[in-house]
């Protein structure tokens, strides 16, 4: 059987980070061994349902290149892919457990379950719906045929729970973690089907797993413990010896490596850890994602690979194609990966510096406009981001870094003017700014070759000159070439920005 695997996120709220890692490591098995990368949409749980959620799944998954050969939108021969839409088949399934004897009818209320726990609690123990206590309980195994089905007839609301047997070993092979066992007896009877006619994760997840054809389930370690239920539904099918591969993953750790990372550790450590903005229905619920923070889609996902991964070779910089080509189930570390924004920014750095000056311009606008500033041009646009590029993490860093090149410089750092500036000189600055306006043709290197010709007329030492200019043109002593920036200024607005600058440096000298 030819590779499929899927990613089968629920549609409660914005995409977690681990998801898309999940969702990665998914597609590169399925297209290193020429697979299938199936998207399944888990939306039975119809009380966490948020609008907007599977359309923020599908963007996020499409801005990431990790693009579903079959899902909702791509169609596919094994759909419906959302599993709200495939109620008749689980409910068939469920009864086929009945029939089967692997599950029974529970008439159980909330009342009374709660009743059962509290009486437990009373005894200092847990409650657990499972073989010790399931034929003291209102259910069908504890009922006639009749009794049965009488009950059924007149509508009592039930659920139908897998009866998980006694005193057996229930264990995988799993890609990641090798042998794991569970004991039965540990185990609660799960419920299938709830009250509402809807399945629960454990009975979709199996049954679609098993007609969509998937061959291995990549998955977080949080899914780990349901596996041991999986495995009995599959045996209880009668499909266990066409069984998926599982691979569990490493969670992914908070920055501090204590805990799993949540959605809420972006606003208390400042760094999105989703993939997408998301507008939730309070400002708690609103998050930045790693698109609107400015990172480049192909240096999260280079990141993200290794978050739990590794090559075995010293390489970090892969296109998705070779990421495709290098992965291995083999390599993924069963320890939790520490999430390191630091490590993310760089990553997403080395794209910048790797990208067409042409295109980083034209990727800069929407920043640039979220900013208010516009740009005089796409030639200026273009020079700005390849001066800038190497200087910036993120397109929102690049965006800021030079932000006094898109309007008048909004502040010096006035204890360089203090400690540098001289008023008695002013006149030859101001003699200077009128010589660089008339350098022809305009460029970095003949602009240079006039301020040197300058300072050695004027007997000024460029330890003098170079400050106030990258000042005056500035305001700060940080970013690019002073002569690179000039030439980007262009001659007009370089001596009216030093006449300006040199006002202001004399007030500041002033008042110090």
């Amino acid at each position: 059987m030819s590779v499929r695997t899927r990613f089968a996120p629920s549609p409660t709220g914005a995409l977690h980070i681990g998801g898309i890692r999940t969702a990665l490591y998914a597609y590169l098995f399925a297209k290193q061994n020429n697979g299938t990368f199936v998207l399944r949409i888990e939306d039975t749980d119809q009380g966490r349902f948020v609008e907007g959620a599977e359309a923020y799944i599908i963007e996020a998954l499409h801005w990431c290149g990790l693009m579903p050969d079959e899902g909702p939108r791509a169609g596919g021969a094994y759909g419906p892919y959302r599993q709200s839409e495939r109620k008749a088949i689980y409910r068939q399934h469920a009864q086929r457990l009945i029939d089967n004897g692997w599950a029974y009818y529970a008439f159980d209320t909330p009342a009374a379950l709660s009743a059962a726990r509290s009486a437990a609690e009373a005894q200092k123990q847990t409650f657990r719906y499972d073989s010790s206590v399931r034929n003291e309980l209102d259910n069908s195994l504890n009922l006639s045929a009749d009794e049965l089905q009488a009950r059924l007839d007149r509508g009592e609301p039930y659920t139908i729970r897998l009866k998980v047997p006694e005193d057996e070993l229930v264990q995988i092979q799993d890609r990641v973690r090798g042998n794991v066992q569970f004991q039965s007896n540990e185990l609660d009877d799960k419920v299938m089907l709830k009250a509402d006619g809807m399945p629960t994760y454990h009975l979709a997840n199996v049954v679609d797993d098993r007609l969509m054809q998937i061959t291995h389930v990549i998955r977080g370690e949080e899914w780990l413990p349901s596996t041991a239920h999986h495995v009995l539904l599959y045996r209880a099918f009668g499909w266990e010896q066409e069984m998926p591969e599982f691979a569990h993953l490493p969670l992914i750790l908070k920055p501090n490596g204590k805990g799993k990372l949540s959605k809420r550790d972006g606003a208390k450590f400042g760094f999105p850890v989703f993939p997408l903005d998301w507008q939730g229905a309070t400002v708690e619920d609103s998050f930045e994602g790693f698109r609107g923070a400015g990172y480049d889609p192909a240096a999260l996902v280079n990141f993200l690979a290794f978050l739990g991964w590794n090559p075995g070779t010293e390489q970090e910089l892969f296109s998705l194609e070779e990421l495709v080509e290098a992965f291995s189930l083999d390599n993924i570390s069963k320890g939790g990966a520490r999430f390191d924004i630091d490590k993310a920014k760089w990553f997403n750095q080395q794209y910048l510096m790797q990208t067409d000056d042409a295109e980083l311009a034209r990727q800069l606008r929407p920043y640039l406009a979220t900013d208010g500033l516009e740009a005089d041009g796409e030639a200026f646009l273009t020079r700005y981001a390849g001066l800038f590029k190497e200087r910036a993490h993120t397109l929102r860093e690049l965006a800021e870094a030079g932000d006094y090149l898109f309007g008048p410089v909004r502040s010096y750092e006035e204890k360089m003017i203090r400690k540098k500036w001289k008023p008695e000189h002013r006149p030859a600055f101001e003699a200077l700014a009128d010589r660089i306006a008339t350098v022809q043709p305009f460029e970095a290197a003949r602009i240079q070759e006039a301020v040197k010709a300058f300072a050695a007329e004027r007997e000024l030492g460029m330890g003098a000159i170079f400050p106030m200019l990258r000042l005056g043109t500035s305001g700060t002593m940080q970013g690019p070439g002073v002569f690179d920036i000039i030439e980007l200024l262009g001659p007009a607005e370089t001596r009216v920005r030093l006449r300006d600058a040199y006002a202001h440096f004399d007030r500041v000298k002033a008042g110090s």
